[in-house]
């Protein structure tokens, strides 16, 4: 199975790097071919700019984009890992999308309007690391728009499967063990949903 890990954080040494490092030796493990999209590391310009639309009233795409695009085509699964802030994935991230996830790609506008979902068939699976407490997130309905507004927004509208969307919270106050029961809980999800 072909996998696609696009990992989101700018700190290497952060827990969802830890996160990433555990999903790559979790699918080797089973065999898998993993690529890993590091966003800060291979520098991807995440504004969606003049030159973005101008590439595409010409029916076109700009490299860095296509490049990205050839990934996501070439995988049977995307791995999402990056960390909530102010509720929301960081700008990088919905960078990517905004740039890679478009029009004549990731979907189309039919001419009764219908939408049609060109990533049909892929699934996805989702880790986001949050210092607010999951509690607080979950009591104020904080997760669920979360999720509405990535999977059902994004992903799904996109014909993606969201096969499970985590959310690990208070992650910079709890301690080593912890951090390492989330870690095997990545694991165990994917190896649930093999």
């Amino acid at each position: 199975m072909k996998q696609l890990v696009i990992y989101c954080h700018p700190n290497p040494k952060s827990f969802c790097s830890a996160i990433k490092d555990k999903i790559v030796e979790t699918l080797k493990g089973f065999g898998d071919e993993v690529v890993v999209r590091d966003l800060y590391s291979i520098g991807f310009n995440p504004v969606l700019g003049s030159a973005d639309f101008i590439a595409l009233q010409n029916n076109k795409v700009l490299d860095d984009t296509r490049l990205e695009q050839d990934f996501i085509s070439t995988s049977d699964v995307l791995n999402l890992v990056y960390p909530i802030w102010w509720t929301g994935m960081p700008s990088m991230m919905k960078g990517y999308i905004d740039r890679v996830f478009l029009h004549g790609f990731a979907y189309a506008v039919n001419s009764d309007l219908t939408i049609s979902q060109l990533l049909k068939g892929k699934k996805a699976f989702i880790f986001n690391t949050m210092g607010t407490p999951n509690e607080i997130y979950e009591n104020s309905g904080m997760i669920h728009s979360m999720k509405m507004t990535s999977d059902k927004g994004i992903f799904e509208f996109c014909g993606i499967e969201v096969v499970s969307h985590v959310f690990f919270g208070a992650v910079p106050y709890v301690d080593e063990s912890k951090r390492r029961s989330m870690l095997d809980e990545v694991s165990n999800i994917l190896r649930s949903n093999r």
